[in-house]
């Protein structure tokens, strides 16, 4: 069975990079760990914090993937020499990733008491204004003919 697509319509043209995103988006929203919140803390800013009780700086990376910030765990202690009688804290690898817009920029990624924020933020775009030259046709030149089903010109 063929998927129909919002997007398949023929006067939707270049819109197939949105319909991607879209995929991404849904794939991504499924993941339950860690636990994050977003926050807007400015205008144009962004902060995203994502919980990681028990992973070290140099066990994160943050990165940006094709329109997508993508971070990453891999907790190097796998507790192999204690014995839990409880193990409630998760401390398995991840990777949670979220789709961003183009355009925003990753400003920082700090590690705080088991959080980890990371502040993005949107340029402000400048007005562009564009001005076309119209230019005049010249009357000399023949006009278009159109053409029916048996190729002969119509006037």
């Amino acid at each position: 069975m063929t998927r129909m697509s919002v997007f398949s319509s023929p006067l939707l043209l270049g819109f197939d990079h949105i319909e991607r995103v879209l995929d991404r988006v849904n794939k991504s929203s499924a993941e339950g760990y860690p636990p994050y919140n977003i926050e807007q803390t400015g205008e144009h800013a962004l902060r995203i914090t994502l919980a990681v009780a028990g992973f070290a700086e140099e066990e994160l990376s943050v990165t940006v993937e094709d329109n997508q910030l993508v971070v990453r765990g891999r907790n190097t202690d796998d507790g192999a020499d204690r014995v839990f009688l409880h193990r409630g804290i998760a401390a398995r690898q991840f990777s949670r990733s979220f789709v961003i817009a183009e355009g925003i920029e990753v400003k920082t990624a700090g590690l705080d008491n088991g959080l980890l924020h990371i502040d993005l933020q949107r340029p402000v775009p400048e007005s562009k204004v564009t001005e076309i030259k119209i230019s005049s046709v010249r009357s000399g030149k023949p006009k278009p003919q159109m053409i029916d089903m048996e190729h002969k010109a119509v006037e």
